[in-house]
């Protein structure tokens, strides 16, 4: 441990610094969405638009290859991400078809295509870089874009807290007050897209969706507001964060997985608690 912390005050080592800065700022975005996206239950529509990301990043990198070089795989997967947040968004709000299968079919449809891109650009892409990340590799550029994320979403969470908080408790109350819910719905998932896009460049498509259910879960079993929650789940996922880059850092291995073991753990631990509470 002693080396660990030795290592963040070495000017030799900026980029443990920079993904110690990136898992706090990250935390603030995953404790406001993920609570929100546990309460409304829409995990699965952010798992499929984190996979659908991969589409995005496949096409963009076949572009760069063939026809625009430099063309940013990042461009590609925010077309990707919000393009299926939209048809994922409408389809809730509007089509008879059911969500769940609409979302399994975004989800495997945009993984394959990919897949399928990758798989035809020249040289070798390794899919599972997307999949989990690097967070060491985090660049100045990158703290900075993570900042000014977290900062627009505190204060539109701040400034629509309670509109909020009431399409996602009680949508037809909302409705009754005047809450425009299917506009907060749609602004909702837009936001999460983005939010997912810029995370998982940076840590991973697997620990974008473990973090922004796990810290949530966590927080639900305590919190009794969604703004508690919020707070809370921010809280965790600083804490699974700087757990799984210490722990990572100590014994040399991924520190996105052991980000994702360490809170699959505590989240465990909390369900176990929970259930053997009730039982009594």
């Amino acid at each position: 441990m002693q080396s660990f912390f030795e290592a963040l005050v070495n000017v030799n080592f900026p980029f443990l610094r920079n993904a110690l800065a990136a898992g706090l700022l990250s935390s603030l975005l995953f404790g406001i969405l993920g609570s929100v996206v546990t309460v409304r239950r829409i995990g699965s529509l952010a798992g499929a638009v984190s996979h659908a990301v991969l589409g995005g990043i496949g096409l963009a990198l076949y572009i760069s290859a063939y026809y625009i070089p430099g063309f940013p795989p990042i461009l590609g997967a925010f077309v990707f991400a919000v393009l299926s947040a939209i048809v994922i968004g409408l389809v809730s709000l509007k089509a008879k078809q059911r969500e769940d299968t609409v979302i399994n079919a975004i989800w495997v449809i945009g993984m394959s295509i990919g897949i399928i891109f990758m798989a035809k650009t020249p040289g070798y892409t390794d899919p599972s870089t997307w999949l989990f990340g690097n967070i060491l590799l985090i660049s100045n550029q990158d703290i900075i874009l993570l900042a000014l994320l977290g900062i627009i979403v505190l204060l539109l969470a701040w400034r629509f807290y309670a509109q909020i908080e009431a399409s996602s408790f009680d949508e037809e109350f909302a409705r009754t007050r005047g809450v425009p819910v299917e506009k907060i719905f749609l602004i909702l998932l837009g936001i999460t897209a983005v939010a997912i896009v810029l995370l998982q460049t940076y840590v991973g498509i697997v620990m974008v969706i473990a973090m922004l259910t796990l810290p949530a879960g966590c927080a639900g079993v305590f919190s009794r507001s969604l703004g508690g929650m919020m707070l809370s789940s921010s809280l965790f996922s600083a804490l699974f964060s700087v757990g799984g880059l210490l722990t990572g850092w100590i014994f040399d291995l991924p520190i996105g997985a052991m980000t994702v073991i360490f809170a699959g753990i505590v989240f465990l631990g909390f369900s176990v608690f929970r259930a053997l509470k009730r039982a009594v």
